[in-house]
């Protein structure tokens, strides 16, 4: 299924903006586009590190096309795009250590692109918008590499500890991220039994002791009043069962999880632009996580689309599909950008 879905929506042609210089290449054995504005520029430009959304089942280089090129064209960005390995040949840890090794030998060579090092930002949509918070977290150990500018966060994936936050209930159908969609894509990327659904849903896979460790972190109380007026009831976690922790602990490692990460981590990260939708089954994870941001003294742009929902920033330029907050997003990434 995740093969033929690829092929359905890669089966569109890519038109060419004739403004941009499109390079298709390979960063040893990963796929990567780099996208340059073809004018001239008095002073190196900033860049953009591109991690594509999809859950690690949908998406590729190809269906983003247009949207880096917007990206690219409007903030008069250097955009690469890295084209990760997915599911189902390619499972935990393949898709986030090509994001880390991609954006390694950018960061290395970004005087070939043209690029100024203290303008690099990290970039990604829902499942790239975990990549993206994790390699943030994971290159503060990179003293030899310029450090990351900024992080854009857009309905971001950032924790599978809790599902039984307001989101989860009040947007468990809504289309185009439904609860089952959302726990088979975690499933099928960190390999987990999809008979451990309901265990996983009602928190019985997580030791206790370790519910009181992070529970701070990801405590609905955290969550403002308006987000749970609608749809919310309020639950406890399941007993816990220890075969469905054996078989599904991966699930709560901190590298999948950005937002327990501990404060001392948090509180080095750079400036983070967060867009969460309404209509999200992930909004929360975002609002708990700009918390956690902010509670750490670091500055975060929110900006929430009462309108919006899960992949919306796809439809910016299909006229048959065009939403108007998808524009709205992508307007809001680029003065981001020329802003910086």
């Amino acid at each position: 299924m995740p093969k033929f879905i690829r092929f359905l929506h890669d089966s569109f042609p890519n038109k060419k903006d004739p403004r941009l210089v499109v390079t298709c290449l390979r960063f040893g054995t990963i796929p990567v586009r780099v996208y340059q504005p073809k004018s001239s520029s008095a002073k190196p430009r900033s860049a953009i590190i591109f991690c594509h959304g999809g859950g690690g089942i949908f998406g590729s280089l190809k269906l983003y096309n247009s949207l880096c090129c917007h990206l690219s064209r409007e903030s008069d960005s250097v955009l690469l795009a890295i084209g990760y390995r997915m599911v189902p040949d390619h499972k935990y840890p393949a898709p986030i250590f090509d994001c880390l090794s991609g954006t390694i030998h950018f960061l290395r060579n970004l005087n070939t692109y043209g690029v100024d090092p203290s303008r690099v930002v990290l970039c990604g949509d829902s499942a790239g918008g975990s990549i993206v918070a994790a390699l943030c977290q994971m290159l503060l150990n990179q003293p030899d590499l310029p450090k990351i500018r900024a992080q854009i966060l857009l309905y971001p994936f950032l924790q599978g500890l809790n599902f039984q936050l307001p989101s989860h209930q009040q947007n468990k159908n809504v289309p185009f991220l439904t609860w089952k969609l959302l726990f088979y894509c975690v499933a099928s990327y960190l390999d987990i039994p999809l008979s451990w659904e309901t265990a996983i849903k009602n928190g019985a896979n997580m030791p206790p002791e370790m519910w009181e460790k992070v529970e701070k972190k990801i405590n609905v109380h955290y969550i403002p009043k308006r987000f749970k007026q609608k749809g919310y009831q309020p639950m406890s976690f399941g007993p816990f069962n220890e075969t469905a922790y054996l078989e599904t602990k991966q699930i709560l490692w901190k590298f999948h999880a950005p937002l327990i990460a501990d404060n001392d981590i948090i509180a080095q990260l750079p400036e983070a632009l967060l867009v969460t939708c309404e209509n999200d089954i992930l909004r929360d994870d975002g609002l708990l996580y700009k918390k956690r941001l902010e509670d750490q003294g670091v500055p975060v742009s929110w900006h929430h689309i009462e309108d919006g929902f899960h992949g919306v920033i796809l439809s910016f330029n299909t006229k048959p599909f065009f939403f108007p907050c998808s524009l709205r997003i992508t307007n809001i990434v680029i003065n981001f950008m020329k802003n910086l």
